[in-house]
């Protein structure tokens, strides 16, 4: 396990490095070229969001709140309908050969979804 999580900060690091350095030759094309107003394109942190983005995102808690909510609930939901665990041949078999809990789980999963965005349209109307 440490050795999977030391190669996943390597490369991570390799990325974050390799990014920085294309986003400044981008942006040092984009000045050559004199597009001084443009700049500023590839910096995440000044650009500015769109009232419509903004208006999206404007409970993320509830929305992460009940992904992980329905989530939970899709992994109880799987635990219910899989064979006893005392039967070792049939559990594997549940949940290794078949698509069922991931068909499960991702159902959840939307359900939670599905429900902050009906949330969030009817606090929009009122």
């Amino acid at each position: 396990m440490n050795d999977v999580l030391m190669a996943a900060v390597i490369f991570f690091a390799i990325y974050q490095i390799l990014k920085n350095f294309t986003d400044f030759l981008l942006k040092r094309k984009i000045i050559k070229a004199g597009h001084f107003d443009n700049a500023g394109i590839l910096d995440q942190r000044v650009a500015t969001q769109s009232a419509e983005s903004q208006e999206a995102n404007r409970y993320p808690s509830l929305k992460w709140g009940l992904v992980a909510f329905f989530a939970g609930i899709g992994f109880i939901v799987i635990y219910q309908l899989s064979p006893g665990i005392s039967n070792q041949g049939q559990y594997y078999d549940f949940m290794q050969n078949s698509i069922l809990p991931l068909g499960i789980e991702l159902v959840a999963i939307s359900l939670g979804f599905i429900t902050y965005f009906l949330i969030v349209n009817f606090s929009k109307k009122r």
